[in-house]
């Protein structure tokens, strides 16, 4: 299905199977380009800050409150303004000059890493204190999300945005690793204050990246002018296209209530295995081992395949399931690996295939609509599960979490599929692939 004047900077993806070939991927192809390897260098500094501030933020909470229904309040006010604001960030995208706009979203969340800072080391910290800092870091996203998403395209050109995307997932979980293990060390050792401070500072870096880029080298999409009505051309342009529509409504489950792993991981440290901030620390860098691995195998693939969504997308929530009753850590443990690995893949599939069916000057639009429904959910899912860990433990939680996902899963497959004009074909003969989709015609023909 062509999108029009983008479909050749962007080629669209069938309904299950996109076939788009690249002139050159390898598995760190994109690094190549100067421009993008200096946006990844800034980034895996920040991203480390990030995860060390998103560590300690949900153990501060939990420490001040000892609620879990708390971490999710945290968790849903940091992601709230996504849920209200977030296709108005896409248009902003859309407007102006994305570099520009990076050294504001960057410089902003900065100075929100230093406010939490200084309450912190003065003792001074509140939990208010923390639900505002969260809320205003949300704020800022609203607008970085889909700059930084689109902005992807503008340095590395159309040939490698699967490449790219991949790699910057890459690069969120390489930082996942460092993140959680320096956060619980310097907790325990010297308080929380250090930790939100080396997140502040640590937006210097990307900063730098931005001011060292050559701009010449950059491919400037057409920026759309001021006028009415770009919210709604934004969400019209979605709804005409089903390679878009159905990749955005299963990443709303599963981001929704499958990735409320703040409050599932936090409680089966502290309640279930009585392992504490050590143990949580443990727990985020195992998911983010199985993350980073997720991201490499999504960069070696040269094409988006939508059934690996799907399929990815039932694998995990089953797997939640499977973890839920864990008996041990030394079950649970592994299972967290797998599920970063899958959870990644669906994060990454969705992204890339959405990214590639869209045209350039609708992307920030598209893909602030991509982001609001994968995070902004998490304002209802955070509380919610939060409140269902509290009152029937986390095994329950983690376990409703795994069955919307995977259901989900499985109704967004057959919908795909019935878009493709695709119908299920079952085949129980000993060396035939058993369960396989394919066109209605040669099903008929067939029979």
């Amino acid at each position: 299905m062509s999108t029009g004047p983008g479909a050749d900077s962007a080629p669209a993806p069938t309904a299950l199977d996109t076939t788009d070939r690249p002139r050159k991927n390898s598995m760190f192809s994109s690094l190549k380009i100067r421009n993008y390897r200096l946006f990844a260098t800034g980034a895996v500094v920040s991203n480390t800050g990030t995860w060390m501030a998103r560590i300690t933020q949900d153990w501060l909470v939990l420490s001040i409150t000892g609620s879990s229904t708390a971490v999710g309040i945290t968790t849903a006010m940091q992601f709230l303004p996504m849920l209200l604001f977030g296709l108005y960030g896409g248009v902003i995208a859309d407007r102006f000059a994305k570099r520009k706009l990076l050294f504001f979203t960057q410089g902003a969340m900065s100075l929100s890493g230093l406010f939490l800072a200084t309450l912190t080391l003065t003792g001074n910290v509140q939990v208010w204190h923390v639900y505002l800092a969260a809320f205003f870091t949300g704020l800022v996203t609203v607008v970085d999300n889909p700059t930084r998403q689109s902005f992807v395209s503008e340095m590395v050109g159309p040939d490698q945005v699967r490449n790219a995307v991949s790699l910057n997932s890459a690069n969120f979980q390489s930082a996942r690793l460092i993140g959680p293990a320096v956060a619980s060390a310097l907790t325990a050792a010297v308080g929380p204050g250090w930790a939100f401070l080396a997140n502040g500072l640590s937006f210097l870096a990307p900063i730098t990246g931005l001011m060292l880029m050559r701009t010449r080298e950059l491919h400037h999409t057409p920026r759309s002018p001021r006028g009415k009505g770009q919210l709604r051309e934004g969400l019209q342009y979605v709804s005409k296209h089903p390679e878009l529509i159905w990749p955005i409504v299963l990443v709303g489950f599963v981001g929704t209530f499958g990735f409320n792993f703040p409050i599932w991981l936090s409680a089966y440290a502290d309640d279930v295995f009585h392992g504490g901030v050590g143990m949580y620390g443990v727990f985020n860098t195992l998911m983010a081992f199985g993350s980073l691995a997720g991201a490499l195998l999504a960069a070696r693939r040269r094409s988006t395949r939508l059934r690996v969504l799907a399929g990815a997308a039932v694998g995990f929530g089953t797997l939640e399931i499977v973890a839920a009753f864990s008996p041990g850590v030394w079950a649970f443990a592994p299972l967290v690996v797998l599920l970063g690995i899958l959870g990644l893949t669906v994060n990454v599939t969705a992204n890339s295939s959405v990214q590639m069916a869209t045209e350039p000057e609708m992307r920030g639009r598209v893909m602030s609509l991509f982001m609001m429904v994968f995070t902004g959910g998490t304002p209802l899912g955070g509380p919610l599960f939060g409140w269902l860990t509290d009152q029937y433990g986390v095994r329950i939680s983690f376990a409703i979490g795994g069955v919307v996902c995977a259901t989900a899963a499985v109704g967004v497959g057959l919908m795909l599929a019935r878009a493709a004009n695709l119908r299920l074909k079952l085949d129980l003969r000993r060396g035939q692939q058993h369960v396989q989709f394919v066109p209605r015609e040669q099903l008929a023909a067939v029979a």
